[in-house]
């Protein structure tokens, strides 16, 4: 492959997505596109990103993983869990549910409860393909995960699931002696370093650069050895 090209975070952003890979000019013959995860929730349509990751996926060899936010996505419409309602309504799933009933109207209850079942009538294939993505990645440089590793397992692979979606402060404080970088997600990089831009440490290389907070959407590349940074800020 000529390139590695890893994105995370879109959260419903598909105009900035979109934009990123034509000004960096992809072309999935040569290019190995990774996505860290979180494709819906927060930004304004995550119905289109969750159609253009299936279409990466399934035509152009791309490897996307599983985030937080996709697995309470697909928790939402598998269960009638109250808690996982809250959870998702308190963390950008309202614009998830306009997006998917192409509505800006308030979400009520009643909204909310039609959602789902849209959701699981007509897009359960959305569904089905966040919830089997894979938790993990790894090739001969790096470790990409969507959150972290936990610094308490000898062997991260075996780390409860959560940990993958879900780990911040604790992942982030570690070094890890992998031999390997790992490439993550999930923790905007501005809440890292004070900027959004991608963070570098020795051990670790953060990529949210928090668009659907406003700031942008980061990209790493990684090529002949060396790291190259591409950005666009959310419009």
């Amino acid at each position: 492959m000529k390139r590695t090209i890893v994105i995370s975070d879109i959260h419903g952003c598909i105009k900035e997505f979109n934009q990123l890979l034509l000004e960096i000019d992809y072309n999935s013959v040569v290019d190995q596109l990774i996505l860290l995860g979180d494709y819906v929730d927060r930004g304004p349509d995550s119905k289109s990103v969750v159609d253009r990751v299936i279409d990466l996926v399934s035509n152009h060899k791309v490897i996307a993983l599983r985030g937080n936010h996709d697995q309470r996505l697909y928790d939402l419409v598998k269960s009638q869990s109250r808690e996982v309602k809250i959870k998702f309504l308190e963390h950008g799933g309202i614009q998830t549910i306009q997006s998917y009933c192409d509505t800006n109207s308030e979400i009520t209850e009643e909204q909310l409860q039609k959602g789902i079942e849209l959701i699981r009538t007509n897009y359960q294939h959305h569904t089905d393909f966040l919830g089997q993505l894979p938790l993990n990645y790894e090739d001969s440089h790096h470790i990409y995960v969507h959150a972290g590793l936990n610094p308490s397992y000898a062997d991260w692979r075996k780390q409860p699931e959560r940990d993958f979606m879900y780990i911040k402060d604790d992942f982030i404080r570690s070094r890890f002696d992998l031999k390997k970088k790992i490439v993550f997600g999930h923790t905007r990089t501005i809440d890292i370093h004070n900027q959004p831009d991608i963070w570098f440490s020795e051990d670790k290389i953060g990529v949210d650069g928090g668009c659907a907070y406003g700031m942008q959407l980061n990209c790493l590349i990684f090529q002949d050895g060396k790291y190259i940074t591409e950005h666009i800020k959310k419009s």
